[in-house]
């Protein structure tokens, strides 16, 4: 991802959720969570066929109320494909 125009790797005072990720412009669109899941934000929609179809689960920050366009991602999503959904996604949203 990192070879993609834009993309970058935050330095030490860059950081969301606690963890560093992979920003496009001034927004974080992925990071690995504390629970090592591969997170990623995507429009709510999206998110809720994700969870729907069984490719992950809302992301929940740790106060009991799941973020709704944010997926924790499991091993049968397809992360590369979603990874570049994401990016694109948080892009425009500039």
């Amino acid at each position: 991802m990192l070879k993609k125009k834009g993309v970058t790797h935050p330095t030490k005072t860059r950081k969301g959720f606690g963890s560093s990720g992979l920003w496009i412009g001034d927004k974080m669109f992925a990071f690995l969570s504390s629970r090592e899941e591969f997170t990623i934000k995507l429009p709510r929609e999206r998110v809720d066929a994700l969870v729907e179809s069984g490719m992950g689960k809302r992301m929940d920050p740790g106060h009991g109320r799941p973020m709704k366009e944010w997926i924790g991602l499991n091993s049968n999503a397809e992360w590369p494909e979603l990874a570049v959904e994401s990016m694109n996604y948080v892009s425009g949203l500039h």
